[in-house]
């Protein structure tokens, strides 16, 4: 699977008439984090705010990096300079719990499961687990999110899957170190909800794992949306 971290070294691209919904735009910073561990007992700890408010845990619980939201347009999409190299923690996060296009942030749900995209060499459909942080598109941006989408080629792998539970999350594990709280550990890989590090984890993408999947061109993924309608 893809698992590039969120850094601060961009690669903007020309303009494009349609920007990822996903994508991090110029302006949108990393929030000032107050960040503090609580003593769990017996030598464990939960990461936490100092001012935390339900927005900064999803669904399963896990603390996530506060980012900076820039101005939207009149049809509440967000607007300013593209960082195409970057996605928006809370984006990302949202287009993959409620699997809508991460194009559009439209439903993405076609009669034949969800269409997730990759890029060369970056998924081994053929290595269990087959995990992916890269949010579904919809049929009308599939096309789109290969053109513009910097991991992808105008050719990338389609796994259309009828299943795609979660799986966990993209993040860094936080502890004590000469007094601050700081990060400890960099998992290398994504970590799977559940995990024993994940109290003290702070996230910036979201996971699922493909479970049933056909592995297909774009062109195939086309004709078989055809076919099922």
């Amino acid at each position: 699977m893809t698992t590039t971290r969120t850094t601060r070294k961009t690669t903007v691209r020309p303009d494009s008439p349609l920007i990822p919904f996903v994508i991090q735009r110029e302006g949108e910073e990393a929030a000032p984090d107050n960040l503090r561990l609580t003593p769990l007992g017996s030598g464990r700890y939960r990461l936490s705010y100092a001012d935390e408010d339900p927005r900064d845990r999803d669904l399963r619980g896990v603390l996530w990096a506060r980012c900076g939201l820039g101005p939207v347009d009149d049809q509440g999409r967000p607007t300013g300079r593209p960082q195409w190299r970057m996605m928006h923690p809370l984006r990302q996060r949202g287009c993959m719990q409620m699997l809508r296009c991460q194009v559009c942030a439209g439903p993405a749900r076609t009669p034949l499961g969800w269409t997730f995209l990759a890029g060369p060499s970056t998924v081994d459909p053929n290595n269990e687990p087959v995990l992916t942080n890269q949010p579904p598109v919809c049929p009308k941006h599939a096309r789109t999110a290969a053109e513009l989408c910097p991991h992808l080629t105008a050719e990338p792998m389609v796994f259309l899957a009828r299943s795609a539970p979660l799986y966990g999350v993209i993040g860094v594990g936080y502890g004590v170190r000469d007094g601050n709280v700081q990060v400890v550990e960099r998992p290398t890989g994504p970590i799977p909800y559940g995990h024993p590090l994940m109290p003290t984890v702070l996230a910036s993408q979201m996971v699922r794992r493909l479970g049933v999947f056909r592995l297909l061109t774009l062109g195939e993924l086309f004709t078989a949306l055809e076919d099922a309608s």
